[in-house]
């Protein structure tokens, strides 16, 4: 079983550029990790955990026979046909036909919220919407840099954005690892000028289990013309009492339900 599973996992790492950009992505040993390739060793129950999380797959899977993981990833990994896209095409035309104006809030944002698999910590990443004939596209750049790694990991994530009933939606998808979705609800500016969005976004962290969770986010509008490389330098994963984040941004993406509430909503600014 354990030589399946070096093989499995030998195959996964296929699909990105290195050993060591996985090793970087999910913080593990290399010289360690070399000894799950090699079948070596076996990981902990905890680290078979992260690797599964991080590949998308479950622990059955990566220790089927190889001939059949491979026919199962190949299938989740095939280029999509255009006919294949028409039907989930429908329903994104039929958001979009009734999506309206979006060209006020196109530009570069820093994006606030409490991390997912980081307890205390708070992401701040470099986001960007943006028009492309008549459709409005999102990217987002997480930069983290974590105690004790030997140096920062980044996160690339693309998706769209619509207008719908006074309210922005921004459903977003991680581009190298595409196993899991992130959907954000913003309130509108009515400002003459954007200062910023807040709402709620919901998602699953790719450690602690893959937990769904929601959390407040905010997005501070940067501008149409920025210097990209100085914002993503002042990006990344920062602690809740870190004087990088303000006050006021901390305070307004501090999670509470307040006594009598049951669910976590966002008011607006």
């Amino acid at each position: 079983m354990t030589d399946e599973f070096a093989r499995n996992l030998s195959y996964l790492c296929g699909y990105y550029p290195s050993i060591a950009e996985v090793c970087r992505r999910l913080h593990v040993n290399r010289q360690q990790f070399n000894k799950y390739l090699s079948g070596q060793v076996r990981p902990s129950r905890h680290n078979m955990r992260r690797i599964c999380d991080f590949f998308g797959v479950t622990e059955s899977e990566v220790m089927l026979e190889h001939p059949r993981f491979v026919e199962i990833i190949s299938l989740r990994r095939r280029p999509v046909s255009t006919g294949a896209l028409a039907g989930p095409l429908e329903h994104i035309e039929a958001l979009y036909a009734q999506s309206g104006d979006l060209e006020r809030y196109v530009g570069y944002y820093y994006r606030y919220f409490y991390a997912f698999s980081y307890p205390g910590y708070i992401i701040k990443s470099l986001a960007r919407i943006f028009e492309k004939d008549g459709r409005y596209y999102w990217r987002n750049i997480e930069r983290l840099q974590e105690r004790g790694a030997q140096g920062p990991t980044t996160g690339k994530y693309a998706g769209a954005v619509f207008f719908l009933a006074e309210r922005i939606f921004i459903v977003e998808y991680d581009q190298l690892l595409r196993n899991g979705i992130t959907q954000v609800a913003l309130y509108p500016s009515y400002h003459t000028k954007i200062d910023y969005l807040r709402g709620i976004q919901t998602g699953e962290p790719a450690k602690r289990g893959r937990k769904p969770a929601a959390s407040l986010v905010l997005m501070e509008y940067l501008g149409t013309g920025i210097d990209i490389r100085k914002a993503l330098l002042a990006s990344g994963l920062f602690p809740g009492d870190s004087e990088a984040i303000s006050p006021k941004i901390r305070g307004l993406i501090t999670n509470r339900i307040p006594e009598g509430s049951f669910v976590l909503e966002a008011e607006e600014t």
